[in-house]
């Protein structure tokens, strides 16, 4: 028994850094992105369709980079998906919230004096609060008001506050503070999960069929 104890804090130990790598990775290469869109610059000579270029140097060697809203003219022979970063963070994400929080429910997930609930419910709870904060996402994203950006930015924020008052009402102040980072991990893997990947996924196939991709795809 204690020699399975020992190797659990392992295997806790392993999967939290794992996480915090990947993180790590999906987050350096969203702000690799940011920073691209920022340096693209339009020039006369661009093929067509494409929106902007960028000359980079990066350890002794240049990289010229262009950008297309839709998709070029013709399919690429390789591309380069960037989805692994976002896949892996959320899985190491949530398999510490299992190893960690679930499996430590007593001790790590519950306070009785914030409300006296069983580890089975409080588990339900955990789980079916990260399911509904997608579909309320994409519900949102999907109405009237996901065509304001700036309106649907704010209503988000309030749903993010929302959320860490009521994880606070739920579970151990620890819980509920990695919860809030669960809840939006969940929103944005399953975005690129759900949407931004198959979305790339038919632009690509359009482009081997020779059909035009629809520009919405890409937005």
């Amino acid at each position: 028994m204690y020699e399975f104890a020992i190797a659990w804090e392992w295997l806790a130990f392993a999967v939290r850094w794992l996480h915090v790598v990947t993180a790590i990775a999906w987050i350096g290469s969203s702000f690799y992105f940011i920073a691209l869109d920022l340096g693209l610059v339009k020039r006369d000579h661009l093929p067509p369709g494409a929106y902007g270029e960028e000359w980079q140097v990066h350890g002794g060697g240049f990289y010229h980079i262009q950008k297309y809203l839709v998709a070029p003219a013709a399919m690429p022979e390789h591309l380069t998906w960037f989805k692994w970063e976002s896949y892996a963070t959320w899985l190491s994400g949530f398999a510490m919230l299992c190893i960690v929080y679930y499996g430590g429910a007593d001790l790590f997930l519950i306070d009785r004096h914030v409300l006296d609930i069983s580890a089975t419910t409080a588990i339900l709870i955990s789980l079916a609060s990260l399911g509904l904060g997608w579909v309320l996402y994409d519900l949102l994203c999907k109405s009237p008001i996901g065509k304001s950006t700036w309106g649907l930015m704010a209503l988000l924020y309030l749903v993010l506050v929302a959320m860490a008052w009521g994880y606070t009402q739920v579970f151990t102040g620890r819980a509920a503070f990695l919860h809030l980072g669960a809840f939006t991990a969940t929103i944005m893997s399953a975005n690129v999960f759900l949407i931004i990947i198959p979305n790339q996924k038919i632009v690509v196939a359009d482009l081997i069929a020779g059909r035009m991709p629809d520009p919405r795809l890409g937005a």
